[in-house]
């Protein structure tokens, strides 16, 4: 635990930390990379290119700095971080790594004196601490699951390639080895780890698996997304290309009991792990009342209709409705209105207080069907989502 002094101290620096912005975590990741290039190995460098994991890192050193004093407050931000840092195997070893560049670049851009380095360095081992404790806990977890491993050095096969619409395929995974896979609850993740000589690094991307688990093989899908490296490369290969993977993860799952109704919520390509949900629900035949409501741009862009169709036929209390931006004419019967997603006029639909709202799709689409259901009179704490990549508050 640290003193309430180290505390102090800390907290005094927030000012000053917050008015440097996203700068303070560019410079810091420009100066890791720069003496530690093994690590663009590990990072997403697409994300750097376009500010989005400086932008997640500021956002969390802030909040961590801003919680010194109550810990716990930062236990789902934890939870988050440490499940996707298992799936990019993160060791205890390259904290101090991190560490070392994260401390260097608040003193080069600060300068704040000693006795304010020697606070935040005794503030970032207490953080380090609970991700390493945490992380082997995950790993642990896992390895002892029947088809469970640690790490990204599994090898699959891609076994099954299948167009879902214009712009998403999905691919079916499974082990050379021929043993089980590890179980995983709906909504969660899998990491993709692949060397290729037209990479200039590794890539480790994560995708959402889209059905239940079968202990046999894994099925992701995955949106070809303009300029995207790993998504370009995973669209041009066909059955028989080996990769590796690193074992499910992730904090966005179903959590319910069979009296809570609930409703899932996409838009485009992030119907994927809201799919592998009602998959589950379908699978259980949940007796509440399920919805899907999901947006996408046409009857080409629209992924897997006739799956859902046949999941809520298994449903005792389902219903769905699905919007289409800009409709082809022969998309007619294909959607139920025209335009963005709307939630407003379905009041009577979102009503219920036990209900339990899971949201996944670009930033802007859950933002704003997290502010409609809030007018609606939905609690937050009842509104569960998922960001495809470094993690956004809405």
């Amino acid at each position: 635990m640290l003193d309430s002094k180290t505390i102090a101290t800390v907290k005094s620096t927030i000012p000053a930390v917050a008015a440097l912005g996203p700068r303070l975590t560019s410079h810091f990741y420009h100066r890791m990379f720069s003496h530690n290039p093994e690590l663009k190995d590990i990072f997403n460098m697409s994300n750097q290119s376009t500010g989005n994991q400086p932008e997640a890192l500021f956002n969390a050193v802030c909040a961590y700095a801003s919680n010194l004093d109550n810990l716990a407050a930062l236990g789902p931000a934890v939870e988050k971080i440490a499940q996707k840092h298992t799936s990019f195997a993160i060791r205890p070893d390259q904290y101090p790594i991190v560490g070392k560049h994260l401390l260097a670049s608040i003193d080069e851009m600060l300068q704040p004196g000693e006795e304010v380095m020697q606070a935040w360095s005794k503030a970032y081992d207490v953080l380090a601490g609970i991700f390493i404790q945490r992380e082997e806990q995950i790993y642990e977890e896992v390895e002892e699951k029947t088809g469970g491993w640690r790490g990204g050095n599994r090898e699959f096969v891609i076994s099954e390639v299948v167009p879902q619409s214009s712009v998403i395929k999905s691919f079916i995974l499974t082990p050379v080895d021929g043993k089980p896979v590890v179980d995983y609850k709906a909504g969660q993740y899998l990491a993709i780890w692949v060397k290729d000589p037209s990479f200039k690094n590794q890539e480790i991307r994560q995708y959402s698996l889209t059905r239940t688990p079968n202990g046999r093989d894994y099925r992701i899908a995955v949106r070809h997304e303009e300029g995207g490296v790993m998504s370009s490369w995973l669209h041009q290969q066909h059955a028989g290309k080996h990769i590796h993977l690193a074992p499910p993860a992730g904090d966005f799952f179903l959590d319910v009991t069979p009296q809570t109704p609930v409703t899932l919520i996409s838009g485009g390509v992030g119907l994927t792990p809201v799919l592998a949900m009602l998959g589950q629900l379908a699978k259980d035949k949940h007796p509440a009342v399920v919805q899907w409501l999901h947006a996408t741009e046409n009857g080409a862009t629209h992924a897997f209709a006739a799956e859902v169709a046949a999941l809520g036929a298994k449903l005792p209390n389902f219903w769905q409705h699905v919007w289409y931006n800009h409709p082809h004419p022969q998309d007619e019967g294909k959607y139920d209105q025209r335009g963005l997603m709307n939630l407003l006029p379905l009041e009577s639909r979102v009503s219920d207080p036990a209900m339990q709202f899971y949201i996944c799709g670009p930033v802007a689409f859950m933002a704003e069907e997290e502010k409609r259901l809030i007018e609606l009179g939905v609690a937050k704490e009842r509104i569960h989502y998922e960001v495809f990549g470094p993690h956004k508050a809405l």
